[in-house]
């Protein structure tokens, strides 16, 4: 499923660009929020208590469309 990066919440599940990889990314905070894009904090971790190490900031366009993560979907370990 596909959403706007506009309406993207605080503990979304979204594929992202992260650590070097596509990857799904919880995000945890909004971080700022222009007329033109939207920044946020995201965890490599799907648990509740993030680990600082697992997270990165992403970057958007207000008007991307963003996918996001299902439960179901697996994703290969490539470099």
């Amino acid at each position: 499923m596909n959403i706007q990066a506009l309406d993207i919440k605080v503990g979304d599940r979204i594929i992202a660009y992260c650590k070097n990889k596509m990857q799904p990314c919880t995000v945890q905070r909004l971080l700022d929020s222009t007329p033109n894009t939207i920044t946020l904090k995201v965890s490599t971790c799907s648990r509740i208590h993030y680990r600082e190490s697992a997270s990165c900031v992403i970057q958007f366009q207000r008007e991307a469309v963003v996918e996001m993560a299902s439960l179901n979907r697996s994703f290969s370990k490539t470099i």
